[in-house]
């Protein structure tokens, strides 16, 4: 289960706004990546506060709005999906990151600025403030845990979004994933504005078959 070991590890090195940060939507063929940096009040207890991956839609919708309501600071941003195609998924991750951490603003709204970053996951590249890599962080830190949550919840309901904008492609069920579905959908409808083109080369391999 996470814990504030690590952020409290910072502290003693005078640290005081250390933030967690995590992404979600990587994997998925269409659609923006999502991250999120969020600070809690050391010890701040969260029951059930996991690895968004552990968890069930109704609990990471609940956990987010008690996140959103007692972070001392948190941030939501995107990478495009025009970003994802002009780059690749990972500039498109770390560059929503750092607006993540660049957007962070108290729950009233009030801009505010961290002075150290986990980031989930093995890179932690070029970021304006010191920051280190976390591997499977959202399984150790409260704070990448709360990251992860905002995430994932976020991610999720764009794909709502998504869904009601091009339902023939059932993105609210598989969240944007390369299942059978959607491939099979991607097939008979074609690509949309929203896929991520280097994600849905099958397309043409198909085509040369």
């Amino acid at each position: 289960m996470p814990s504030y070991d690590i952020e409290r590890t910072l502290s003693a090195d005078g640290y005081v706004a250390v933030c967690g940060v995590d992404e979600a939507g990587r994997g998925p063929l269409c659609g923006s990546v999502v991250a999120a940096a969020c600070i809690l009040p050391d010890g701040l207890d969260i029951p059930g506060l996991n690895d968004s991956k552990k968890l069930t839609p109704k609990k990471r919708e609940k956990l987010f709005e008690i996140i959103c309501r007692n972070a001392i600071a948190y941030g939501i941003a995107e990478g495009t999906v025009e970003e994802i195609n002009k780059t690749n998924i990972l500039e498109a991750d770390l560059r929503a990151m750092r607006r993540a951490i660049d957007g962070l603003h108290t729950p009233d709204g009030q801009p505010y600025r961290a002075d150290f970053a986990l980031i989930d996951g093995n890179i932690s590249r070029d970021f304006q403030i010191p920051a280190r890599a976390v591997i499977k962080g959202d399984s150790i830190s409260m704070s990448i845990a709360a990251a992860s949550i905002l995430a994932k919840v976020t991610r999720d309901r764009m794909c709502e979004d998504m869904d009601r904008a091009y339902p023939q492609y059932g993105i609210a069920k598989h969240k944007g994933y390369g299942t059978k579905a959607h491939m099979d959908a991607l097939r008979q409808y074609g690509p949309s504005p929203i896929h991520r083109t280097k994600f849905i080369r099958f397309l043409n391999e198909d085509r040369h078959e």
